[in-house]
């Protein structure tokens, strides 16, 4: 832990952020969830005031259970069934990400979740790559789509050939989404081939709903790059009462081969895969040097912005300027941009930001000594 002072909302907003775990549907504005139930006739949302329905979904994740978190997103789901909606929405994602200081994006959508309304798996995801292109233009800000299928269907090779598919258009990886339980990763391992033989990227929702046996199925059977949440992987390390740390097997082969964890606290409260900030893993996990890095997973869900996150972490384990950069420069070495462009994020934009915010924070200081 370093000695910096405590980061609020607001130097967080001003530094450069990178987010690798960001779901599309999890992070609409209220306003336009109203706005597009109107246009299309849903009646189901409970409450027609965008204060009271940003309040409602956050209330309603808060349930200390992934499955029931996931149940709001059969609003947002319903507002996301044609071509003007999912651009909208996509655009609005890069510019509220932006806004926030998020330097560079990789968000996730289902696209078999669009389909309902007529769309091909196809146009929705040009929808999205169309809407994040219109969303960052003019914005220090870089997006790519991760293409997810959902792990309690049978698309999952299908929508891999999809995300192979748009590859030189935006989208920069697959990943496999839904309730852990039951839903083994080992059940799509054709479609991880696939991929692995495209030369492709993926990672791999795991150890959120569920522990060890999904983090090392992920990992060894299906060759994850990373893990999406992966907190679980706490069960396999010991802290012993003289404070000495123990990591088994598992544990020590994530680290040691600098597996990224794509971790998610305020997000892993609200599901039930810990049981506060306080007692969440991520503080030690970042002191014993695991790849973390710091996510929102789905922002109206939780009532969040990646700032939001750092400070909260900041206020409960005294994180700084200094930790803020490292898990930042983890998050942009674990990125699935090519290397060139990943270089060109961290030379142009995270370091100089970094060294500037620090120089006017020590000025400070003395300024008030």
């Amino acid at each position: 832990m370093d000695l910096d002072p405590i980061v609020t909302k607001e130097i967080a907003r001003r530094a450069p952020k990178v987010l690798l775990h960001d779901h599309l549907d999890g992070g609409l504005r209220a306003s336009t969830v109203m706005e597009l139930a109107s246009e299309v006739g849903y009646r189901e949302l409970p409450t027609t005031d965008a204060d009271e329905l940003a309040k409602w979904f956050t209330s309603g994740a808060d349930r200390k259970s992934l499955e029931l978190y996931l149940d709001g997103f059969r609003h947002t789901v319903a507002v996301m069934q044609t071509r003007d909606a999912i651009e909208r929405i996509a655009a609005e994602c890069a510019e509220d990400l932006a806004a926030d200081g998020v330097v560079y994006a990789e968000v996730r959508m289902a696209p078999e979740l669009l389909t309902d309304g007529g769309l091909s798996l196809d146009e929705a995801v040009t929808a999205m790559l169309d809407g994040f292109r219109q969303g960052s233009a003019e914005r220090p800000i870089t997006i790519g789509l991760i293409v997810t299928a959902m792990r309690q269907a049978a698309k999952s090779v299908e929508i891999a050939e999809l995300a192979v598919r748009h590859r030189d258009a935006g989208v920069v990886g697959f990943d496999i989404a839904g309730p852990e339980a039951g839903y083994p990763p080992t059940r799509h391992l054709d479609a991880f081939h696939l991929i692995a033989r495209e030369n492709f990227h993926f990672t791999i929702h795991a150890g959120e709903g569920f522990g060890l046996p999904s983090i090392w199925e992920a990992l060894q059977w299906c060759g994850a790059e990373r893990l999406g949440h992966g907190v679980r992987i706490v069960d396999d390390i010991t802290v012993r009462p003289d404070g000495r740390v123990a990591l088994g097997r598992l544990a020590s082969y994530v680290r040691d081969r600098r597996i990224p964890l794509e971790m998610c606290p305020t997000s892993n409260v609200h599901t039930g895969a810990a049981a506060s900030i306080e007692e969440h893993p991520i503080d030690l996990l970042r002191r014993l040097r695991f790849r973390v890095t710091v996510n929102t997973d789905n922002r109206l869900m939780s009532g969040i912005s990646l700032s939001s996150e750092f400070a909260t972490l900041s206020r409960t384990f005294g994180i700084g300027l200094e930790d803020m950069e490292w898990l930042t420069l983890n998050a942009m070495k674990s990125a699935f941009w090519s290397f060139d462009g990943r270089l060109r994020i961290i030379n142009e934009q995270i370091k100089p930001a970094y060294a500037s915010l620090r120089a006017a924070q020590a000025a400070a200081d003395l300024t008030t000594a």
